[in-house]
């Protein structure tokens, strides 16, 4: 009786278990979304009626007791008759109130979100300015950049040493704004106040440095092209800096670098990757997009992050990725991983940026492949086929690279290097490397200062190319499998046809049949090409992200 009882126990506790796994996965497939999600990752009508034009962002910084106070100057244009107004800052900051022209107006806060109530005449059209009071102790990153918030360290000397990072998590973690990506300005004003001590750093052109009579200096920096919320930053510390001028496609472009004091012998050694990198990226992209704005480098105390014009560094001054390569090819010690990497995001992310963060791909992919176009233009292009082919150990296939719209979710982490090889075997398809060369550059010509949706760059590739590519993206982008080529022998007759994939996939493929090149055209259905020998190998171009093997029915 006693041995029953402790079998049923088990019986229900096996069952119990496999009902929390069942449920834990599906929670994972299909997650569930908030009311703050939707505030934050939809254009909402108490956004959607106006558009902006500025923002000057005031702030003081006292990094003793790690808080902030300010003010959003916020400029904008009526674009529909208006709603309440929209205003996102996440706790623990908070709205302390909101002017109109001197007026004080009201609001209400739900969540991340705060609704103000404009009294003023608002008509299409028309322009007007609402100043944001802001105060308090922000959240700190607890694993930056991919937390957002602000990261309080101190350097060997013991000095402040002070960055913010938000991707994701958004800007509203540390500035009161309209935190979503559809939207943004034109240009923008960072004034920063810090110890007089301290250098504070943020996006753009520094215009001037103002002495107060508290002990604190105010840095005023300037932005002239339009900004994301993400990339807009601030770095405070012990800074010295020294600069170089890049002749470029543009002309001279002003290269400035903000290094701790302690470092600088170093930074000036390591930050010679800078110009490489110029080299290679104005050859695969077209012009550096903010040469209005300068190009920085700045040392952070977290690995690195694409701020614009303001690409914060890590890396402790070695190449590779903290020193490793990612890639196992050898190929990923040749350069500096985050000057490469995030300083390719100023064409992909901050001139060319997604209007929803489920098309995050368009950030990461191209950046992610930014790293072998670099080697390629270096060291040649067997040098990139290998390290991005190399970086395939890295991809999970767990979840679709594209996810969910509106919600502010991005997909799987696969949008880095599944994405990039997604994008080398396109280059194959293409096979013509001044085509696709003219093809990178035009995305950047084309979208130049422009917020994208993923059905943009997908359409102007399939047009560029001269193919539809539809079922092409549906497979990468929002499907987990990897196309697989299957082959038969029938009759001295070669038999292939795509398979593990979705319908009507059909990318052309160059094979190896006996180590001869073919280039095959198959759809979903089967194929046949004659006079093959059933003895003949088959192999994929290893160029190719897919995998081939011979049918189970042969």
């Amino acid at each position: 009786m006693k041995i029953s009882i402790q079998l049923e126990a088990a019986r229900r506790g096996f069952f119990l278990l496999l009902f929390t796994l069942l449920a834990n996965q599906l929670q994972a497939q299909n997650p569930v979304f908030t009311r703050q999600d939707t505030l934050r990752g939809s254009i909402t009508p108490e956004r959607a009626w106006w558009d902006l034009t500025h923002y000057h962002l005031d702030i003081r910084v006292d990094p003793t007791a790690k808080t902030i106070r300010g003010v959003n100057t916020i400029s904008y244009k009526v674009v529909q008759p208006p709603k309440t107004m929209q205003i996102d800052l996440q706790p623990p900051l908070k709205i302390e109130k909101v002017e109109q022209n001197g007026q004080a107006l009201s609001f209400q806060r739900e969540g991340n979100a705060y609704f103000v109530t404009l009294t003023e005449a608002q008509t299409p059209g028309s322009t007007h300015k609402v100043a944001v009071f802001y105060s308090g102790v922000p959240q700190v990153s607890k694993n930056p950049p991919w937390s957002g918030g602000i990261t309080w360290q101190q350097d060997k000397q013991g000095n402040p040493f002070v960055a913010t990072s938000c991707q994701g998590d958004g800007a509203s973690l540390w500035w009161p704004c309209k935190d979503h990506m559809y939207d943004e300005p034109d240009s923008m004003q960072i004034s920063v106040t810090v110890p007089e001590a301290l250098t504070g750093v943020a996006n753009g052109r520094l215009r001037k440095v103002g002495q107060n009579n508290d002990g604190t200096r105010t840095f005023h920096w300037a932005v002239i092209n339009p900004i994301n919320n993400y990339g807009v930053n601030i770095n405070i510390g012990d800074y010295v800096t020294f600069s170089e001028k890049y002749r470029g496609e543009k002309g001279i472009l002003d290269c400035n670098y903000y290094v701790l004091r302690q470092d600088l012998a170093k930074a000036k050694k390591q930050f010679k990757e800078v110009p490489r990198m110029l080299q290679a990226f104005e050859h695969w992209f077209g012009p550096y997009p903010f040469y209005e704005d300068s190009y920085k480098l700045v040392q952070v105390p977290y690995l690195g992050m694409e701020h614009q014009s303001s690409v914060t560094y890590g890396n402790k001054f070695q190449n590779g990725y903290l020193g490793k390569d990612l890639s196992g090819s050898g190929w990923g010690l040749k350069f500096d991983f985050i000057i490469v990497h995030e300083s390719g995001h100023e064409w992909f992310a901050n001139n060319i940026t997604y209007k929803d963060i489920a098309d995050m791909w368009i950030h990461e992919s191209f950046t992610a492949y930014s790293e072998n176009l670099f080697l390629n233009y270096h060291f040649g292009k067997k040098a990139s086929s290998e390290y991005v082919i190399g970086t395939r150990k890295n991809i999970k296939n767990d979840i679709p690279i594209i996810d969910y719209y509106h919600v502010n979710n991005s997909g799987s982490g696969d949008m880095y290097y599944k994405g990039a090889n997604m994008l080398h075997t396109l280059r194959q398809v293409v096979n013509n490397d001044e085509k696709w060369r003219a093809m990178l550059r035009g995305l950047n010509k084309e979208f130049y200062h422009q917020t994208v949706t993923s059905a943009q760059i997908e359409n102007y590739l399939s047009k560029k190319i001269g193919r539809d590519l539809s079922t092409f993206f549906q497979q990468y982008l929002r499907d987990v499998r990897i196309p697989q080529l299957e082959y038969q022998f029938r009759d001295n007759k070669l038999a292939y046809r795509w398979n593990n994939c979705v319908t009507g996939f059909n990318l052309p493929v160059k094979v190896l049949l006996n180590q001869q090149e073919k280039w095959l055209e198959p759809t979903t259905t089967w194929q046949e090409m004659e006079n093959i020998p059933a003895n003949t190998t088959v192999q994929v171009d290893t160029n190719f992200y897919v995998t081939v093997a011979p049918s189970k029915g042969q």
